[in-house]
């Protein structure tokens, strides 16, 4: 224990028991009128110093610092085999917001994200993400905090993973279509030909995971606050990748951003592919499941709304039509 939180316990100790004394004295205890006065006014004193030196909490947000991105990646890596994704990422995190800030990071535990491994238990949302997405909340303005997410999502869910593989190396690395854990695993797994979670392969690609969202994170973060430039956009590998009739789109689901890619042949649609999403497991299925077939079945983007998914409906059909004005159709 620090000497501050000894002396700050014993103010709020010694206020307390003079407190006590002087309730004792007024309910007929021996001690006179003026000792009571007397420890009254102590108490008052004692109580005011403790008040005193208790630390002021900064409003939200809460300070920035610049992340050493190596390091933090090294530590995403290594906190994950401690206590999962969700406390790899946190930890790697708060470690350096702990060292070069201090409070109030130094108050928050990274083991309260312990239970963000396994996609919360549920193979929901990647625990990685959901322990980056808590610490840009801590340091940016609700806005700001949603765009940042955004943009670690979309870099999630279009990026081959793992990409730091101190230890073992992944033959297979692949790409998350959402950024459910499930599906993250499960792509990676049958890709590698694993079938258990506990094969040391699989375990080193998601601490891999772990250490690349920390580092994605910490160069976002350090992007919006001034301490780096953005990295120039390569854009050309990506457009020489699709054939003269081949598009991409965007629209806006529910979870964020749904990307698809279109190829048309002359005038018609000719095949709808999802590359990635963060819409919710389960509950957007019907969406992804009957939206692109009806639209190719239909030729057109008026199509009925999946029931239940209506958000993830109307961003694929966004994303579809944003394609086709590139293509210069309008159907």
């Amino acid at each position: 224990m620090s000497n501050f939180e000894s002396r700050r316990r014993f103010l709020k100790q010694t206020a307390l028991s003079l407190g006590g004394l002087t309730f004792l004295g007024l309910t007929g205890c021996a001690q006179t009128a003026a000792s009571s006065t007397a420890a009254s006014s102590a108490a008052s004193s004692e109580a005011a110093a403790a008040t005193a030196a208790e630390v002021s909490i900064p409003a939200h947000p809460y300070p920035a610092c610049e992340f050493d991105l190596d390091r933090v990646e090294q530590l995403g890596y290594e906190s994950f085999y401690q206590n999962g994704c969700c406390y790899a990422v946190t930890n790697a995190l708060l470690t350096e917001l702990k060292e070069k800030v201090g409070f109030p990071y130094t108050a928050i535990p990274s083991e309260m994200f312990v239970n963000g491994k396994a996609g919360y238990g549920a193979g929901s949302l990647c625990g990685s993400l959901g322990g980056a997405a808590a610490i840009i909340g801590l340091m940016c303005s609700p806005d700001d905090a949603s765009a940042i997410t955004k943009e670690l999502f979309a870099w999630y869910t279009s990026t081959n993973l793992p990409i730091y593989q101190p230890e073992i190396k992944a033959e297979t690395p692949t790409v998350a279509k959402t950024v459910n854990c499930s599906d993250s695993v499960t792509t990676f797994m049958n890709a590698a030909g694993i079938t258990e979670m506990s094969d040391p392969k699989r375990m080193a690609r998601c601490g891999g995971v772990s250490g690349d969202v920390a580092k994605k994170t910490a160069e976002l973060l350090n992007i919006h606050f001034g301490y780096m430039e953005a990295p120039a956009e390569n854009t050309a590998s990506s457009e020489a990748a699709l054939a003269d009739n081949e598009y991409i789109g965007e629209g806006e689901g529910f979870g964020g951003t749904i990307k698809v890619k279109v190829t048309v042949d002359g005038d018609k649609i000719s095949k709808i592919e999802v590359l990635s999403h963060g819409e919710t497991a389960g509950v957007s299925d019907p969406a992804f499941e009957t939206i692109p077939d009806a639209i190719i079945q239909a030729q057109s983007t008026d199509v009925e709304l999946a029931s239940g998914a209506s958000y993830s409906s109307q961003g694929i059909i966004d994303a579809v039509k944003d394609a086709l004005s590139q293509a210069g159709l309008s159907l």
